[in-house]
């Protein structure tokens, strides 16, 4: 009788210190006061289990856990990539730990949440059932060869006379509603023009949701192709009021592609350059840089090299760009890290910056200057930016615009310059882009109506 008891209490001592860490977690860790969502989806498959991480804020979803050990009621994640761990016991209800990455320990309270609850709240993200007619566009790069995939929006009793937009996504390669944490702002566009009775076309970038990648080394001038290939389809289903609307490098490519084809009607400009791109990302390092807390004296510093650096690559004549500009980002680096940082890393880091910056892509975009394309822009044209807008500064941008509107003879152009919104068109404290997925606004209203009374108001 005496061993049956002990096994009775030796299974009961089992169930209570086995805890049930299955499921989704959801805490924020606190980063120099600064609140980063995690959320851990833990899973059990007969006795082994495994994790995955979402970092909602850096867009960053479904990062593989490595490895996965629960001892009794400890549970610990590893992920090597990240040098991070994370281990906890459930208290209360709640997952309790320390996350660590590359040395650094902060404390990680999690609490058990649906996936539903684990997402970012975006009210403005549209839900169906739709008011209007969506349809999935496949379209034809008749110039390149590749296919594009899209959403083509359109109201009900829409006349084919009627304002279309096409839409054009800024850097990077984005989906067709150029999600960034959890925002979709193209699709809170889109549907709000589609309840103004004007029709839209987004698309997946190359190599982004159901687009083909196509080419390598691709350039804006590539995405280009594919804009007015969009263009194109259109025109081929009849519509004959079609108009661009471009966000960040998306605004570079709709005046490229309206000076080239006449069936362009009209077109928008979101956060768009209007100055060279090499002053253009001279202001944008600057901008970052005070956002850091650099000192002015290492802002001067900075602003100095960055100039020399990208006036040397666009004039450049030699024939080892990586050799030849990698000593200038080397000093660069180590006149802003001092003596914190090791030559080998130093090192390391400008060759990764050089990397990027003498790219196919970069080196055409450094090279860039709107007002060749804006001077030639005849059709209505609405350029809008945000004051809080870091990445594009609004007076200069927009006032390059209007500049270059004036010299094409252009008298149907309008520039605003919308107060407290960011590059995203959010309503924003500061501007810096560590607001933009801690902001629930997805895209402002005043942007909305702004955009839609444009519209329906040209002839």
């Amino acid at each position: 009788m005496k061993q049956l008891t002990l096994l009775i209490l030796s299974f009961w001592g089992a169930q209570i210190f086995a805890q049930d860490f299955v499921g989704t977690w959801k805490g924020d860790l606190d980063v120099m006061g600064q609140k980063l969502p995690l959320v851990f989806h833990i899973h059990k498959k007969e006795k082994q289990y495994s994790a995955t991480i979402d970092s909602p804020m850096q867009g960053a979803l479904g990062i593989p856990v490595d490895k996965t050990e629960v001892n009794q009621d400890e549970i610990t994640l590893t992920q090597t990539a990240m040098n991070a761990i994370f281990k906890g016991k459930i208290i209360d209800g709640a997952l309790n730990g320390n996350f660590v990455q590359n040395g650094f320990s902060l404390a990680l309270v999690l609490q058990k949440v649906t996936p539903e609850q684990a997402k970012l709240t975006r009210p403005q993200t549209p839900q169906p059932p739709f008011s209007y007619q969506v349809e999935e566009a496949d379209i034809l790069n008749n110039q390149q060869g590749n296919r594009l995939a899209g959403s083509l929006v359109v109201p009900k009793n829409f006349r084919k006379s009627s304002p279309i937009v096409v839409m054009i996504t800024g850097s990077g390669t984005q989906n067709r509603d150029e999600e960034l944490f959890e925002h979709k702002p193209f699709a809170v566009i889109a549907d709000y023009l589609a309840q103004k009775g004007i029709a839209s076309l987004r698309m997946d970038d190359r190599g982004a949701g159901k687009s083909e990648a196509g080419k390598k080394e691709a350039t804006t001038a590539d995405f280009a192709t594919d804009i007015a290939s969009a263009v194109e389809f259109l025109k081929q289903k009849g519509y004959t009021n079609i108009g661009l609307m471009g966000h960040s490098e998306g605004g570079m490519i709709a005046p490229m592609v309206a000076t080239e084809n006449k069936s362009v009607r009209f077109i928008i400009l979101l956060a768009a350059p209007g100055i060279p791109i090499t002053q253009l990302m001279v202001e944008q390092n600057n901008n970052m840089g005070k956002i850091a807390g650099l000192s002015e004296e290492i802002l001067k510093q900075n602003e100095k090299v960055n100039t020399e650096v990208y006036q040397k690559i666009i004039h450049y004549k030699g024939n080892n760009i990586q050799r030849d500009v990698l000593p200038l980002l080397e000093e660069q680096l180590q006149k802003s890290v001092g003596t914190s940082i090791s030559p080998e890393v130093i090192k390391e880091k400008a060759q990764e910056q050089l990397n990027v910056i003498t790219s196919s892509w970069f080196l055409y975009f450094l090279k860039f200057n709107p007002s060749d394309y804006l001077s030639k822009v005849k059709i209505p044209t609405l350029a809008l930016n945000g004051s809080l807008d870091m990445q594009v500064t609004a007076k200069d941008n927009l006032k390059g615009i209007e500049k270059a509107l004036l010299k094409a003879g252009n008298k149907h152009f309008k520039t605003i310059e919308l107060v407290g919104l960011n590059h995203l068109f959010q309503k924003a404290t500061t501007g810096n882009p560590s607001e933009y997925g801690q902001i629930e606004e997805t895209f402002s209203p005043q942007a909305l109506a702004t955009i839609a009374d444009w519209i329906l108001s040209l002839p």
